[in-house]
Order: C-alpha cells, then structure tokens, then sequence
C-alpha cells in the first residue's frame, strides 16, 4: 500500500513553501511511479536510509522506483526554491540532487541527526521546514508573482517581458533562475499541470482542452504525451 498525505506549513513558511508531506511505501508497493513536470521544486528525506535529497523542475517524466519506507518532503512554492535551496533553479532541472552537494556538510549532517531524532512524520515536517528557512538568504525575485500570472494567462513571451519591464532575454534569465526553465516551457508546463488537475476532477478531455488554451483535444493529447510520456488516458489511469 502506497500513501500519500499533504499537509499546509506553518504561518512563517506560506512565503516560501506550499506543502509539506509523506508518502509511506510498502514493501509490495515495488511498481514504478511517473512523475511528471508541475514546475515545483522539493526537498526529500527518507527515513529508513537517511537519504536527503531535492527533486528539480522537470520537464519531462521520470519513473521513480519506490523505496519501501516513509519519504517526508517540504515543496516550495513555484519560482521560490533560489531562496530556500541557495542555488538557481536551473542548476536542477531534471535531476534529483543530494542535498550534501548544495549544502555545507556540517549543515546536512546536522540536519540528518535531526531528522533521525524525530518520531513521528509531524516532527520530521518540522524539522525540513525549520532547515528551509535557515537558509533563506534573501526575498524572492520580485517578479516572480506578475511572470507567474502572466505565464498563467498564456501571455506571449514579448509581451510579458515588456510587462515587467525586462528585455526578452532578461526574462529568459531571470525565468531560467526561478523556475529553472524559459517562459515557454514554463507556460506549457503550467497549462499541463492544470489540465490534469481538472482531469483528475472528473472533467472531460474535450472540455479540458478548451478551457485551459489548447487548440483541441488533439492538441491536449500531443502535450501530455511530450511531458508525461504517456496518453492522456493511460497517465489518469495511473494517478
């Protein structure tokens, strides 16, 4: 049996992180699990081989091999992993990072003697949360919200640079910091997150397709298939 709970952070980490959470993974729970791009960022320890690690903004799926045990994880909020992480989200795309090679060791291995101390998966949350915030060295690029809304509302990518005030290529590097891909992935990475959330809700493809800004339900298929790897209908039939 594979569980997987979410739980909101507390009041001083809402700036920076959207969730905390476990998955707890059976010993018979040994299928591949896909996982596929959402523009967010997470910080990993799993309890059983003290393992901690952080997961890049993908663009594209992975297939993740269970390891059975409690896995507790922190997620940052969209374009603000710089702030907690130290680095530019770039830096991981597509990988799935040590902790130990963005952090000072003392600082890692302090905070694994401190996760190893808890007993319970509150406490591990807790624990991730406070570490986080430690290291936030500075605020977030200011930008960050108006590129999200405009990348949300499928602004072309001139326009939004001149919407914040950047030149195309500033935006490019600027993007490319905080969310670790360029306006464009962004964007479609964002409208594919959105349309399989409303999927998952029970809402026709067809429909789907129309109300996030996809061409048709072709369209909508063709992406899905770029970034997860699979048919619409064989990827809801695994989440």
């Amino acid at each position: 049996m594979d569980r997987y709970l979410e739980r909101p952070v507390a009041v001083p980490a809402r700036g920076l992180l959207t969730c905390v959470w476990s998955r707890h993974v059976s010993p018979v729970a040994t299928d591949p699990q896909r996982i596929v791009p959402d523009a967010c960022v997470d910080i990993m320890w799993h309890r059983q081989t003290g393992r901690l690690f952080v997961a890049g903004p993908d663009t594209r799926a992975h297939l993740f091999e269970p390891v059975p045990g409690e896995l507790v994880g922190a997620r940052f909020h969209t374009g603000r992993s710089p702030g907690g992480l130290g680095v530019p989200a770039d830096a991981l795309r597509d990988e799935r990072v040590e902790l130990a090679e963005l952090w000072r060791p003392d600082r890692v291995r302090r905070l694994a003697d401190q996760l190893a101390a808890t007993g319970s998966t509150t406490g591990a949350q807790h624990v991730l949360t406070r570490a986080v915030l430690a290291g936030v060295p500075a605020g977030p690029d200011p930008a960050v919200p108006a590129l999200l809304h405009l990348a949300r509302g499928g602004t072309r990518v001139g326009a939004m640079a001149d919407a914040v005030g950047l030149t195309e290529r500033q935006l490019h590097r600027r993007c490319l910091a905080a969310f670790g891909y360029g306006a464009k992935v962004l964007q479609r990475v964002l409208r594919f997150d959105e349309a399989m959330r409303l999927a998952r809700g029970g809402t026709g493809l067809v429909d789907v397709a129309y109300r996030v800004g996809y061409a048709d339900q072709a369209h909508l298929s063709r992406e899905v298939k770029a970034l997860a790897g699979v048919s619409p209908t064989e990827f809801l039939g695994q989440t």
